[in-house]
Parts: structure tokens; C-alpha cells; sequence
């Protein structure tokens, strides 16, 4: 999944000052910085629950520099959406709330447990749980959970979600969506069916071990038919949660308020403690972080780290209320293959040669506060993850360039003298058009010109996730981040490099690689029900991926988190690409 970063460049001096504290609070104490103890203690939610607690009521306060992508959850694709939605989603399964990896386990929510499995891997079938309900009361049936994952067909009007469960149930795409079903009840995909309310049936083109996975995904919640409004339902969902909407001004705040006909009975995962949960939307990085420490939020619901100066004050001041999470996310610039001169290898190469990785870690603020330097397209988490193999020598020289090597490969290339370019980067992740401008200026050593074109994080999918746009504007190179939608191969890869992900619009395949070898093992690796093989199979796809230098990673995140002392259940999720599981916070206001 793509996300941001809202990390400034640090100052020599501000680096050192970051550096020291994250040193020195590594060496223990729960106080914070001024030794009131007002904090649960530095990184007490890194693998643990800080500040336990079961108690109701309060207002949970986030704060975002960013709007969700969409608030409809067949068109959502940010992590920080897909976390938030469980607040008025469900889904038949989803991931288990707890710290760290023991997130990734899949248990039920909406069924009694997880799939029935027959026909050889490829049919899944569930049994709802009694006392299902949407927020006017009605019963939530089979059909209610078909209809939505329908939605998924429906891209002139549904767009910008993830495309697996379409893949797999429908590979040939002869379904067009509710919106166009001729059907008498509008629920004519095949693939699923609903002999009864309480049973659904799922039937594979052919098996996918991850089937499970892409369910818990929000795609795979409920819609109710009646209340679906198209593309204008990201403005007013219709709850099968515990929360509901009371107020949503995009781009400026959320208010969620307690779904009354929700049942504590039908739902395991949720304890639903605060009355109620707001968001106010602000692009001030700085003063969101200062209103943070001051009390007047709780959490950062983009979940993507806290300013320079805002982690510079929390370390002096309130270590005891900071994490530093190190996320299941890789920076990386997509290379496009289909535009000169990257269409040649060796113009691709010349950019992996000339990239400064150490400076980059440095502009995002170096090894302790923004992660180590990536030479695998996986990250650590995901089997197929391998630093061992790194072609371009880039841990060898400790991140340095190569401009020997880049400047031959200018000559490989036939552009000696170098070339221009396009590079993008989003104007609302401050830190990636930092990284952008240091890259830009790397690359100047070797003649090439990467001009850097910016636009807002949330025209993406129209842009760099254009094939035409991109065409016609001339982007070269696209700098961006991606999270896994579940922790595989398939999860985390697929969207960028599968041919057959491809997309007109919300596409992420932005290098546009288009490799059959690479497809075929993407098919063998899912096929297989054997972890350890399908690991392997991901190993030789990321040789195959570095060694055509069409995708350059270069870090894997790290961020310095805030949680507010009054905010309780507070833990960082795998599942949720090491965010804090939002469904579970609470707030206990007692000072």
C-alpha cells in the first residue's frame, strides 16, 4: 500500500540532538524528558500494550497532514485508511489486535471462524455470525458482504482501491459491477454465492494461499445496497461497526459518534472504548506536532513520524511518550521503462551508480530516526527479502555512489554526456521532496537532469498512477514509498511489478514493468502451499527486479511516533505496517 513521510531534513546540529537523546533514552528510564513520568516509557509500544486499560467513554483526538485517500473501503488505499476504517467497517476476518508480528494472524470478525476450504484450495466458505447489524438496525446478510466486494468490478465509478480479489475471483474480467449487473438483485458475479443470510461461498479461478488475506482487507466489507450512493458513498458510509459518522469535511476534519446498533455479542475485535473519535486535518507539520506534545491530540492518524523540530522537542522533553517503529515500509523511485531514455538498461543502471543511498538516509534523517539503507525491493519482514544479493555493490561502499560505474554505463547507453529527465515527488510528504531535491543533486554529477515535478499526494493515482499522464507529462522517474497489503510476496509486490496489474488509472506499477518471467513467478510463488518455496521463488524475483534496474530501493522506514499520556491500549501492528492499532486506544483523561 502507498503511504508518505512527514519527516524533515535535519541540520547537522538537530541530527546530533536527536541521535543523542534516541541513544540515551535506549538506555532505560519511563519519565520523560523532564523526569515526570507523564509518558509509559520510551518505545512501551514496541512489542507491548502501553498503558493497559478497559475503560469506556472520552474523545479520542487524532490529527493528519492528510485526508484518507477515500472513506469508501473499496476505494481506499492508504494503510492509515484501512487502519481507521475498522472503526465503522468489518469484514469476514481480519488481523488479530496485538503488538508487533502476532498482528498478522488472521481471525474471524463477521464469521464464527475462519474458511472452510474444499475443491482442492480453490473454494472458501464462511457461516456469519448471529446479531449482525448496520447502524439503522437491519440485519447484515450474506448479501450485503457480496454486494460490496462486487463494488471492486465497477472501476468507472469505484476507483483507487486494490484490484486481488477481482484478480483471483474473476481473472477475465467478464463481470462489470453491480452498477451494470442485468441481474434482478444486482448481485450476478458467480464466483460468490449466498445459498443462504447467514452462508458465503467463494470459488477461485484457481488457488491462492493469500485468499484469506485479501478478505481482511476493507474491499472485502459489507455494503449495503440501498445506501450505496457510487462514487459519492466515500462522503457518507453506511456503518456495520461500532462508530458511525456524524461529520466528514474532507480535508478538514471527521467526526465518528457510537453506532447504537452495533452489538458487543457479534463482535470480538472491537472493544469500542471512547465515545467518540475525531480527526482535525492540518498540513502545519510543526504546529500538529506541537499541539500534540501540548495535549490537544492524541495520535497522528497518518502515522508517518514526527517532524524534525517536533522530535528534537519530544526527546528533550517527553521521551517517555515517543516510539520509534520501524515499519514495514520501502522508499523507492520507480524508474519508467517505457519512457527515453529508461527504456535502455544501462540509462537505468547509471541512476542505481549514482545515487548517493547514505546521503538519502541522511535527508530523511538518518539510521536511527528513518531507517536503514535498502538493497532488497522486499521488506525485512516479507520472505523474499534478501540484502545478501546486491548487484550494484551499494553496502560495499556503505551507501556511497559509484560515479565511475555510473558514467560507463552513460556511454552503455549511448549518453555520455547524460541526459534529462522528470522526477516526482509529492509536495505534501515534505521529506520526499527533500530526498528528491538531495537526489537531483546527486545525479547532476554524472549529466543527468532530473527536473523535479511536485503535486499533492492525493492526485497520485491520476498522475504517476496515469500510464498516459505520465506520458504525456514527461515523468521519468517517480519517487514514492509502499507498504505491504498483507505480509507475502504477493502482498507487498504484485501491485508494482505484476504486467498484469497495470492500470489506466490508479496504477502502481509506476515503473511499468512488464516482464513475463517476472509474472510467472509471481504464479508459481502464489500456487504454492509452501511457505519456505514460495519464499525462494521471491528471492529470484528480486534478483530479477534489481537486476533490470527498473525499481530502486533505498531505505527501509523508520519513524519517531507520538502517543498521547492519556491515551491507553497503545500498540504498534505489523498488520497495519507498524502503526499504532487504532481500534483498540482508548483515552483515560485522568491526569
Amino acid at each position: 500500500m502507498p503511504t508518505g513521510s512527514s519527516k524533515r531534513r535535519l541540520t547537522a546540529g538537530a541530527a546530533l540532538v536527536v541521535a543523542t537523546a534516541l541513544t540515551a533514552s535506549a538506555c532505560g528510564g519511563d519519565s520523560d524528558g523532564e523526569g515526570n513520568g507523564k509518558g509509559a516509557g520510551y518505545n512501551a509500544g514496541i512489542g507491548k500494550v502501553a498503558n493497559k486499560s478497559t475503560k469506556k467513554g472520552g474523545t479520542l483526538k487524532f490529527v493528519a497532514k492528510q485526508d484518507l485517500d477515500s472513506a469508501d473501503p473499496q476505494r481506499a488505499y492508504f494503510g492509515m485508511s484501512w487502519d481507521f476504517m475498522r472503526y465503522y467497517t468489518r469484514t469476514l476476518i481480519t488481523f488479530d489486535t496485538k503488538p508487533g508480528a502476532a498482528s498478522n494472524k488472521l481471525v474471524p470478525d463477521m464469521a464464527t471462524s475462519t474458511a472452510k476450504i474444499s475443491n482442492g484450495g480453490k473454494t472458501y466458505t464462511y457461516t456469519l455470525r448471529d446479531g449482525l447489524t448496520w447502524e439503522d438496525g437491519s440485519k447484515l446478510t450474506s448479501k450485503d458482504i457480496k454486494y460490496g466486494i462486487e463494488r471492486i468490478w465497477a472501476t468507472k465509478v469505484i476507483t483507487g482501491g486494490p484490484a486481488y480479489l477481482q484478480k483471483v475471483l474473476d481473472p477475465e474480467r467478464e463481470y462489470k459491477g453491480p452498477y451494470e449487473d442485468k441481474s434482478k438483485d444486482k448481485l450476478g458475479l458467480d464466483a460468490i454465492k449466498t445459498p443462504d443470510d447467514k452462508t458465503i461461498v467463494f470459488n477461485l479461478a484457481k488457488p491462492n494461499g493469500d485468499f484469506e488475506y485479501m478478505l481482511a482487507m476493507p474491499s472485502g466489507s459489507p455494503v449495503k445496497a440501498s445506501k450505496d450512493t457510487g462514487a459519492k458513498y466515500t462522503q457518507r458510509p453506511f456503518s456495520s461497526g461500532p462508530y458511525k459518522f456524524k461529520e466528514y469535511k474532507p480535508n478538514q476534519k471527521i467526526e465518528l459518534v457510537r453506532n447504537t446498533a452495533w452489538k458487543k455479542s457479534s463482535d470480538p475485535i472491537r472493544p469500542a472504548l471512547p465515545d467518540r473519535i475525531t480527526v482535525s486535518i492540518s498540513k502545519n507539520l510543526e504546529e500538529n506536532d506541537k499541539r500534540l506534545m501540548a495535549g490537544d491530540y492524541d495520535i497522528d492518524m497518518n502515522g508517518t513520524g514526527m517532524t524534525q523540530s517536533g522530535r528534537t522537542t519530544a526527546f528533550q522533553k517527553h521521551k517517555g511518550s515517543v516510539d520509534n517503529m520501524e515499519t514495514d515500509f520501502v522508499r523507492y523511485v520507480a524508474l519508467v521503462t517505457k519512457a527515453k531514455p529508461f527504456d535502455n538498461i544501462h540509462c537505468r543502471k547509471a541512476v542505481f551508480y549514482a545515487t548517493d543511498f547514505a546521503g538519502l538516509q541522511k535527508t530523511r534523517g538518518g539510521k536511527v530516526a528513518a531507517g536503514d539503507i535498502a538493497t532488497s525491493v522486499f521488506p525485512k519482514t516479507v520472505k523474499g527479502h534478501d540484502d545478501a544479493y546486491d548487484p550494484y555493490g551499494v553496502r560495499e561502499r556503505a551507501g556511497k555512489p559509484d560515479l565511475a560505474k555510473a558514467k560507463d554505463e552513460l556511454k552503455k547507453c549511448g549518453k555520455p554526456g547524460g541526459f534529462s529527465t522528470k522526477l516526482t515527488a509529492r509536495n505534501d510528504q515534505t521529506s520526499e521532496v527533500e530526498a528528491a531535491t538531495a537526489l537531483q543533486e546527486q545525479l547532476k554529477k554524472v549529466g543527468i537532469d532530473a527536473q523535479i515535478a511536485t503535486f499533492s499526494g492525493a492526485d497520485s493515482s491520476n498522475l504517476t498512477g496515469s500510464p498516459a499522464v505520465t506520458k504525456k507529462r514527461g515523468y521519468g522517474m517517480v519517487m514514492s514509498g509502499w507498504g505491504p497489503d498483507f505480509p507475502t510476496g504477493q502482498g507487498f509486490g504484485q501491485p508494482l511489478w505484476d504486467s498484469r496489474f497495470i492500470a489506466e488509472n490508479g496504477n502502481y506499477n509506476e515503473a511499468q514493468i512488464s516482464d513475463p518471467k517476472i509474472d510467472e513467478f509471481f504464479d508459481d510463488a502464489i500456487g504454492s502451499t509452501d511457505r519456505e518455496k514460495a519464499g525462494d521463488l521471491y528471492k529470484k524475483l528480486n534478483k530479477r527486479i534489481l537486476d533490470d534496474a527498473a525499481w530502486m530501493p533505498f531505505l527501509y522506514e523508520k519513524n519517531i511516533s507520538w502517543r498521547s499520556p492519556r491515551t491507553t491500549n497503545v500498540y504498534s501492528s505489523a498488520a497495519y505496517n507498524g502503526r499504532y492499532d487504532y481500534v483498540s486506544l482508548g483515552v483515560n483523561d485522568k491526569k
